[in-house]
């Protein structure tokens, strides 16, 4: 009988919560529109509503939460209807917002030697226009709570502070955050289900206020085109009940403790204010590419940077915007824990990781 496989790749999708899985198949039975008059519709629209505001409840907002298709479809509902002029995002962005400076010309935000944004740049390049009028007169910056690649934590509250007094819009990209760390203080937030143990193809774009988005569709209040995908959405909200990073199989301290073994027999990149589930290690000697196919030969899950591009052989864009030498990103991995991940999981990697070294 082979041995179980471990999974250590929750940064590119975490495995299904039980809690979540009955959830969905409650919602099959809620089969009607919600947005139909009759019982059957009403009835749908109750457990919508329900839902939503548990999903509030569990990520401790207080704003408006509009359902989506995932963190990719709320990235483009923010940037084409967010009441706004201009628009700038950080350069270690993922791609799903990165795309947006190439295709709609916009500037991005370098990064420090620490791996935080550079505050002067982001002010300069937010300034109102001195020619337009209007409340519209401002840009919407988007900045990645937790990267994706290397577990950076960025500085929120401080760059809310150099948005707002420029009298813009932040949006936090929280795929990696949401329902495992606080939201931090921003004017809207990307959230991704299947991050946290949700169903693929659902997530969220939370807002403060209506009024900072042009109505662009028939239902979430005119906000979004397509009826709801219930099940899913239902799924969601199960998941986040279920709790966040604190109810784990792993503690917080469990997890920089590996972090650590890691570092011991590699080199852990350490940009700035690091999270504990997401790693990025380089090895002394082996590519990383060489490193996929013997860990996975070995029974281990993990990545070379987001699974949205790990699928080439090209330099990570986000590790060359950190900063991270050619060398040393042609050795890195990506290894990220989540709810299921197990303490025995961490040591049995650890162990391999060291015979490879």
């Amino acid at each position: 009988m082979s041995k179980p496989r471990v999974y250590l790749d929750h940064a590119a999708t975490s495995p299904l919560r039980p809690e979540a899985k009955a959830a969905m198949e409650e919602g099959f039975g809620l089969w009607a529109n919600p947005s139909s008059p009759h019982a059957e519709g009403r009835k749908a629209k109750q457990a919508l509503e329900d839902a939503r505001a548990r999903v509030k409840a569990a990520l401790g907002w207080d704003g408006e939460v509009i359902f989506t298709s995932g963190a990719s479809e709320s990235a483009l509902l923010a940037f084409d209807h967010a009441a706004v002029i201009n628009e700038a995002v950080s350069v270690v962005e993922h791609d799903a917002i990165y795309g947006f400076v190439d295709r709609r010309d916009i500037p991005s935000v370098p990064v420090g030697d620490e791996g935080e944004l550079d505050l002067e740049v982001l002010a300069k390049l937010i300034e109102p226009s001195p020619i337009v009028e209007g409340k519209e007169n401002r840009s919407l910056v988007a900045v990645q709570h937790v990267n994706s690649e290397t577990g950076t934590i960025q500085n929120i509250e401080t760059i809310a502070e150099v948005v707002r007094d420029h009298g813009g819009l932040l949006l936090a990209d929280c795929a990696q955050s949401a329902g495992k760390m606080p939201l931090p203080d921003c004017d809207m937030a990307i959230v991704s289900a299947h991050k946290f143990g949700g169903p693929i193809g659902v997530g969220a774009l939370l807002v403060r206020d209506f009024t900072m988005l042009k109505p662009s569709g028939g239902h979430e209040r005119g906000y979004r085109r397509g009826t709801e995908n219930l099940p899913d959405i239902l799924g969601m909200a199960a998941a986040l009940d279920a709790g966040d990073i604190e109810n784990w199989a792993t503690t917080v301290e469990q997890q920089f403790d590996f972090k650590n073994e890691l570092f011991g027999h590699g080199e852990v990149l350490r940009m700035g204010m690091h999270c504990s589930h997401i790693i990025a290690v380089a090895h002394p000697t082996m590519s990383a590419q060489a490193l996929l196919i013997r860990l996975d030969a070995m029974g281990f899950a993990v990545s070379a940077g987001s699974a949205c591009s790990s699928g080439t052989l090209k330099k990570s864009r986000v590790l060359d915007a950190f900063g991270v030498p050619d060398d040393v990103a042609a050795r890195t991995i990506r290894v990220s824990m989540g709810w299921s991940t197990t303490p025995e999981e961490l040591e049995e990697f650890a162990g391999a990781w060291r015979s490879l070294s």
